[in-house]
Order: structure tokens, then sequence, then C-alpha cells
């Protein structure tokens, strides 16, 4: 989104969290200015006592008919963003854990083949020693004292 031809102070004010008149605060506060500006108007206008009950008894009914609406609208809006990213939460936390299932199963095969070539050099070392012990004489005690 492009913030060209947006004067400098608009852009510096949502960089800085101010509100502004579409932020979920500014709407409110537009909203309801414009609710005490009505009612002030029809309070004030020349009509009968009779007449300015019933018009106010229509606005207001008006008002909390559109509410109601808006307020059925931002629901299925939420729900539909909440069902979404839960969607999109629960596939990412899936492939996460498909990943780390993958890696343990690959590090476990790793360190299988480290135990069983240890394994095997174990076996390989102790079959060298054991046939090169048979090949050389044993050694003799008095052999060694006779150099000395």
């Amino acid at each position: 989104m492009s913030m060209q031809g947006v004067p400098q102070n608009v852009s510096r004010r949502r960089e800085e969290g101010v509100p502004g008149l579409f932020s979920a605060s500014g709407l409110t506060y537009f909203l309801l200015g414009g609710a005490v500006g009505a009612a002030v108007a029809l309070l004030f206008a020349p009509k009968s006592g009779r007449e300015l009950r019933s018009d106010i008894a229509d606005a207001t009914r008006k008002g909390v008919e559109g509410a109601r609406e808006r307020a059925g609208d931002y629901y299925e809006q939420t729900r539909e963003r909440a069902t979404e990213f839960y969607s999109t939460a629960k596939a990412q936390v899936g492939d996460a854990a498909g990943a780390a299932r993958e890696e343990v199963r690959r590090r476990g095969e790793t360190l299988s083949a480290a135990i069983d070539a240890g394994k095997r050099a174990y076996a390989d070392e102790k079959r060298r020693t054991q046939s090169s012990a048979l090949m050389e004489p044993a050694p003799t005690h008095y052999e060694d004292q006779d150099k000395g």
C-alpha cells in the first residue's frame, strides 16, 4: 500500500500509534458525536412534544437496528477471520510438528548407525587383540630378571 499523496502528519500519527478517524476508537467517537448532534438537533426542532417524542423513538429504533446489523456484520467478519487464523495456525503447527518428528527420526537413525559402528569397531578390535595375543608368546618373569 503506497503512502503517496498522504500528508506526512497522517503517516507520522500512524507510526506513533495516534488513533485517527478510521481507527476503532476514532470511528466510535465519530458515531457518538453524530448521535449527540442528532439528539441536540431533535431537541431544538420546532415540533410539538408528541411529534418530538415520536421522532426520537423512531430515530432510536433505527439506530438500534442499524447497530445490531453492524454488530452482526462485525461478528461475522471477526468469526471468519478467527476461523481463518485458527486454520492457518493449525496447519503451521502441524507442519512444524511433522518437521520435528522427521528430524528426530533422522537423528535417531544417525545415532543408531553410530552405535552400531562403535559395536563393530569394538568387536573387530577385540578379535584383532585376541588373535595377536595368541600369536605372541606369553612374557615370563625370569626373562626380565636376566636382563637386569
